[in-house]
């Protein structure tokens, strides 16, 4: 699947958003992919992240035992990749401030990972999940994501595998360019930042 095609997916679901937003990474964005949007609707979801899975599987070579995603955001994602790959699907969420497996998820050590995450900005939640599955013994073969929007820049620390790969901007709250300097910015994502 090709970018613009990926895009065609977001701009359908009414998830391709311009304006001043304040990304979960902290950075300040006008472009927004409303993933949830997206993930509404479990027809385009699936096909997306099908489309993820073959180009997982063509990448990686070997074989994945399981797909752990960081929560919220990747949960839909992850388990829909998982099962396009025919394997479980899990994810960590923040105790203490950290990443953990719980709920009853446990992964073998040695076990073979694909960390699933819905869109990379800076990578900061996937370094934290690749860090928490790594924790527990098992080794992450690849990261995967539906939206690289760092245009490949994001260093996860494996290989990311993305079905599409865009360099949208995004600015420290004292660097804005000024189309966004003296606009409110919109806070639409999930991790509690201030």
């Amino acid at each position: 699947m090709k970018t613009e095609t990926v895009l065609k997916e977001f701009e359908k679901a009414g998830a391709l958003l311009k304006g001043h937003f304040l990304l979960s990474s902290g950075r300040h964005s006008d472009t927004f992919l409303q993933k949830a949007l997206v993930f509404q609707d479990p027809k385009r979801t699936a096909k997306l992240c099908k489309a993820l899975a073959a180009k997982v599987r063509e990448a990686v070579g070997a074989p994945i035992d399981a797909v752990i995603s960081p929560a919220v955001g990747a949960i839909i994602p992850g388990y829909e990749v998982a099962r396009a790959l025919g394997v479980p699907a899990m994810y960590v969420e923040r105790e203490d401030g950290e990443f953990r497996l719980r709920r009853g998820f446990t992964i073998a050590k040695g076990a073979s990972v694909l960390m699933v995450e819905d869109i990379v900005t800076t990578g900061l939640s996937s370094r934290e999940c690749i860090a928490a599955i790594r924790k527990e013994g098992a080794k992450v073969r690849a990261a995967a994501c539906l939206i690289d929007r760092s245009g490949g820049k994001a260093k996860l620390g494996v290989k990311l595998i993305a079905l599409a790969t865009l360099s949208l901007p995004s600015w420290e709250a004292e660097k804005l360019p000024p189309h966004l300097q003296g606009t409110l910015a919109i806070k639409p994502g999930s991790r509690g930042l201030a």
